[in-house]
Formats: C-alpha cells, structure tokens, sequence
C-alpha cells in the first residue's frame, strides 16, 4: 500500500480523487456533449468537494440553490450554471433539470425538528417527479448504512424512506448506502475526535460497543464520481465502506493512536438515551446537539456492509479503499495545513434568513445600534488582515471571559455556541460559520458583516470596517440588533453593560494588532 503522501496527490489543490482519473472520466453523450450534472446539496460538506471534482472530470454542472451568493463565493462557481431555488418547488426543479442528464441528491435534513421526515419527503417526490417529466437519464443519491428488519432512528428511517422514493421513481437510480464518513470537517470526525482529546475517560452509551464500517470521505467522493457513469439499466441501493468494521471505542482510540495521545478508558453506560447522549456530546464537542442526535441515533444500529455487490458495479480507487486509521491521518494532515475544503461548520442552522436591512429601511423599526471608530497609523491591509483573522482559534480579541459565558449559555440552551470555530484559519467567504456568526457579506478589503447564529430574542449583526485616511485608516465597527418584543427590548438592556467592555475592547485590540504588525514591518 501507498503511504499517505502518496495517495494525496491532487489536480489544482484537489486530494484524490481529482476527478481526472480515468475511471471517473465523463463518459460523453452519443451526441458528443458532455453530460449535464444538476447538483442538489453543492453547498454541504460533500457537495462542495463534489463539485470541483465534477467539473475536473469533464462533466456540464448545474446546481440549484437559495442563495446565488452563497455559491458565488466557491472557486468553482465560474464555471458552475446557477439557477436560484428551492428543491422542494416545482416551478424551481423543474427549470433546473431542463437538459440534464445526472443528478447527485445529496440533500437531506439534520434539524431536530419534528417535521423533517415530511419535508425531506415532500423534497424526494418533487425531485423524482420533474426528473421523470423531464427525462433525466440517472439520479445518484447518498443515503445511510442501515441493517434490514429492525426499526430505524427518525433520520436514518427518513433517508431511507428518500432513497425508496427515488429508487421507484421511474428514473433508473443508483443509492449508495453509506456509514460514518471520516474527513476534515465532518461532524463525525469532529465528534470522535474532541470525544477523544477532552475525555481521557468517557462513560457511555452502549452503542460504544456496536460494529460500524466508516468510511473516508475520498472514498465516497471516488464512488460518487464512478456511479454517474453507471449504465442506465441500473436501478438499485449499494452499501458502502472502508476496509475496517470497528466499534466506536476503538475508533476513538485509533483516533488517539494517530493524535498521539494515551488510549482513552471507555465504560459502557446503559443509561445513557440518545436524547441524552446527544445533549452529552453537545456539551463536550464543537458539534451542536441538532446535528449531534442524528449521528448518535444512527449509532443505535449495527451499521456494517450486508454484501459486497458494489464491487460488481463500481470500481474501488486505484489503491484501494482507505483505512480508518489512515483516513484520521490525512483528516488531521488536511487540518494542520489549515486545508480544509468543506466542513460540517457551515451547515445551515435556524436563524434569519433576511439580510441586513440598508439604513433608510429602519425608519419606523425598533433597532439598537453600538457604533464605535478608531483613526490608526496602520495601512488598511494591515486592519484587513486582523479583522478576517476573528473567530476560531484567534478569538475576539476582547473580554474572552465574557465570550466563553455568552459561548457555553448559547450551547445549554440549545445554540450552536463558540465551540463551531471557523473551517479556515486564514481565509473567509460569503457562507462561512465564525462560531456563533455567518458571513453574510465580504467586500474584501473594505467590510465583514457577520449575521447572529447564537439564539437571541431578536436578530443581530456585527460589522467590521476599514477605510483608508491620509494618516493611514480608519477603523469601524457597528453592532446592530432588531429585538423581538419586550423580551428582546429587556436583552439589549441587560447588555448594555457587557458591550461597553467587549465592544470597546475589540476596537482597542483590533487597532493595536495592525499598528503592532505595521511597527515589526518598519523595524526589519
């Protein structure tokens, strides 16, 4: 077997696979076109892999999504069709399959709610229905490992319940059944591994001592790419795997081995219910209960491979498929290098889904704003390059105290708390989580406006700002909120306080890093 280093060679920055295999080629159309691919989900943790590696292979892509700005800030998006709207509208899916011959369903809800099953149904059935209308030659959709005969988890039951509703659909459908998938940035790498490095002892659920087969998420982009081009006669569900089957205890400690820590003592509690558990691994890891019950429901069951029937239809990567040990080598490789392509971060959470209001359109509106500037000596690059720094592993740059509060109160009560960081230390586009903000504008250079994620009483923005001056530049932060009711009038009030340090402290800080940078680069 190759070593790492080997195997993760890419195409323009891509790891394998880079979608210029031979194997994973477009197949053209007996017209000489490439094939159309429609996109669903090209802004979640496997689409937005998926789609570079798409256009390397030659493919036309198309993806559907509420948000064009969202999609303009990939790299890819130039060469990407975009049309704006909703999976489950039909007016929307029906322009978005016009001549397309592939679509890749990589679209299904994590929400806690009580209505995801539902609408996760009501997506399949319109997706299905203008495939069919439309005359869509294949749909290759990612569903879940799961064992027959036994009842599912709500989630797992529902992507189950998709994959029927595309597999009856009338277009031939290719379901690839897939396990924990181990990445840089997903949620379950991101659960086994602060699960690992926060607990040297962890009492746990039972389901520690139940068989899994995960699965690197190069080995599910390969096997993505290869079902597109799958005969049109084809119409079945596949499982897949790596090479391990493993208990989550010994992925935990195959993750320390790799992580170079201690292995970790794991009893196994018979009294921890997934509700709990996920509230459990909520607190502990970066990963919010939301998105955590739904992978430690899935962990109820005995999530292994029933048949190898895959090898009969799509062919394994070149050197074979990962193991796990290997696959948490390359996720950490990938996190160090600061790497990332996609990460569970940036998945979408409840929060408003309304831009910023201008100015002129608060007139009549309740709004409380804290606005504060600072002229500085640095260059405008010098408070640029602080400011997109924010969030994660840097922090902001005042009160730390007072952030970890506000942090660990979001998380209790059911938020997605501090603990999310950013997917990259360095670098930040329109979509991306900053702990409990999203980017919902850049103007490079000049302005970062964040929009609240934490749970409010209101709706809540954060912008940072910088203008060049004759002396240097100015420096400019504004806060604004809109409070819901009397409830989010009394919130404001009661922060009053706590802004005055946090917010002032920023800008004192924010300043004092650039001038700081501009005096070290005079002195060299």
């Amino acid at each position: 077997m190759k070593s790492s280093a080997d195997r993760s060679g890419g195409e323009e920055g891509l790891s394998a696979p880079t979608g210029q295999e031979e194997v994973l080629r477009a197949i053209p159309r007996p017209d000489g076109e490439m094939p159309r691919v429609l996109v669903l989900g090209a802004t979640g943790y496997l689409g937005g892999r998926l789609m570079p590696r798409l256009l390397n292979a030659g493919y036309r892509v198309r993806t559907l999504s509420r948000s064009e700005e969202r999609i303009r800030a990939y790299p890819w998006s130039e060469e990407t069709e975009i049309e704006v709207g909703d999976a489950g509208d039909a007016e929307a899916m029906a322009r978005a399959v016009r001549d397309v011959d592939i679509i890749v369903y990589l679209v299904h809800s994590m929400s806690s709610g009580a209505e995801f099953a539902e609408k996760d149904r009501e997506i399949a059935e319109n997706v299905a229905a203008r495939a069919r209308e439309a005359g869509v030659s294949r749909i290759v959709y990612l569903g879940g490992l799961h064992p027959e005969g036994v009842r599912l988890s709500p989630h797992l039951a529902s992507r189950t319940e998709v994959g029927e509703i595309l597999l009856a659909s009338g277009v031939p459908t290719l379901e690839l059944q897939a396990g924990v998938v181990i990445g840089s940035g997903s949620a379950s790498f991101e659960m086994v591994r602060h699960l690992t490095e926060v607990l040297p002892y962890m009492p746990a659920p039972k389901w520690v001592r139940n068989f899994i087969q995960p699965i690197a998420v190069r080995d599910v982009l390969h096997y993505l790419l290869a079902a597109a081009r799958v005969e049109h006669d084809v119409n079945r569900a596949l499982d897949i795997g790596g090479p391990d089957v493993l208990r989550y205890g010994q992925m935990m400690n195959g993750y320390a081995v790799e992580a170079g820590l201690p292995q970790r003592g794991i009893a196994s509690l018979p009294v921890l219910t997934p509700r709990l558990a996920s509230h459990w691994v909520g607190l502990v890891t970066p990963v919010p209960t939301s998105i955590a019950r739904p992978l430690v429901e899935s962990l109820q069951h005995r999530c292994v491979m029933q048949n190898h029937d895959v090898d009969a239809i799509l062919p394994q990567p070149e050197h074979g498929l990962t193991p796990y040990r290997e696959a948490v080598r390359l996720a950490l490789g990938r996190i160090e290098v600061d790497g990332v392509e996609t990460s569970w971060v940036d998945a979408r959470v409840a929060a408003p889904s309304e831009p910023l209001p201008s100015d002129p359109e608060w007139a009549g509106r309740t709004v409380f704003t804290d606005q504060r500037e600072r002229e500085s000596t640095a260059s405008p690059d010098a408070v640029w390059s602080v400011i997109t720094q924010i969030g994660g592993e840097t922090g902001w740059y005042s009160s730390p105290r007072l952030w970890a509060l506000r942090g660990w109160y979001d998380r209790i009560t059911g938020g997605v708390g501090l603990q999310r960081g950013r997917r990259s230390r360095t670098r930040l586009v329109v979509g991306d989580a900053v702990d409990v903000w999203r980017v919902e504008s850049i103007e490079p250079g000049r302005l970062l406006r964040l929009r609240a994620e934490m749970r409010v009483p209101g709706l809540a923005w954060l912008e940072l700002s910088v203008e060049p001056t004759g002396r240097g530049s100015v420096y400019r932060q504004r806060a604004v909120f809109f409070p819901r009711g009397l409830t989010g009038r009394l919130y404001w009030l009661a922060m009053l306080p706590f802004h005055g340090l946090i917010f002032s402290g920023m800008v004192a800080r924010i300043v004092g890093l650039a001038e700081e940078e501009r005096s070290r680069g005079a002195d060299s």
